[in-house]
Order: structure tokens, then sequence, then C-alpha cells
């Protein structure tokens, strides 16, 4: 797959899934959602390979949906924290995770939870201007003259 390629095309999901399109660069966007930003907690909790978590670190920052930190100097330690365009991915992932809900979602899953109510969120994809849920009947793709 030419990633350079899909990066600077006219589709703004090619675009996307440049930065952000495999499955570990989306897991370690829901875990510094979850307020993880160590190297070691990301490898934990995904049990991830050193070397490939390495490398979507170093892609997820130089998207700019990540930031590395530097939290110590003796031994140098880096965090990663989200940057405005990553936080902007999480209604992403919480919809992804809505989907995976409704079709694949047999067993307990975890779910997400308003902080300030307690009640249970059910992500919903919705057209800004109008506030109608986007379904296949509301839209369709044009092409940049």
């Amino acid at each position: 797959m030419d990633i350079e390629k899909l990066s600077v095309g006219t589709c703004p999901i090619s675009r996307a899934l440049a930065f952000v399109g495999d499955t570990w660069s989306a897991l370690i966007l829901r875990d510094a959602s979850r307020g993880m930003t160590q190297f070691d907690q990301f490898r934990t909790s995904l049990g991830i390979a050193p070397n490939i978590l390495s490398r979507r670190l170093k892609a997820l920052t130089e998207a700019g949906v990540l930031e590395k930190r530097r939290y110590s100097e003796r031994p140098p330690r880096d965090e990663y924290i989200l940057t405005p365009a990553g936080v902007d991915f999480l209604p992403i992932l919480a919809a992804m995770g809505e989907w995976g809900r409704r079709h694949n979602g047999a067993g307990k899953l975890s779910h997400l939870v308003n902080p300030k109510t307690g009640a249970r969120v059910e992500p919903v994809v919705i057209d800004r201007v109008t506030g109608e849920p986007l379904s296949a009947a509301n839209m369709r793709l044009e092409m940049p003259a």
C-alpha cells in the first residue's frame, strides 16, 4: 500500500487512514484517551512488541495526534500526550466501538459513560448542520471539481 499516495489524494478517508488506519495505532489512541502516556503502559496494555510500538508512537507523533514530551532526563524517558488532533479522533473511536458492539458484540463488553451523569453513552454520528444522524439515505460523495 502506498501510504504517501493515500495521504495526499482527494479522499479524506484515505488521508485519515494513512495516519491512524492500523489496529495498533487506533488502540494506542484508545489507551491514550484512558490516561496512558508511557511506553511501558502501552506495551503492557496491548501486549505489543517494543519495536512495533516504537514505530507506531513515532508515526502518531509525526502525524500530529500525539506529542512526545520528556519527563525524565536520567534515565531519559518520554511520555506521549494526545494533541488537539488526537482528542478530535476520540469520537471516531467511540463510533467505531459502537459499530463493533452492534455488529460483533457477543459477550461482555466495556462501554462509555458520561462522567457527569454516570449514564451510558450511545455514540451516534450526526451532521453538524442539520443535527440528523448520518445514514446512506442522507449523504452522497461529491468529488472535487
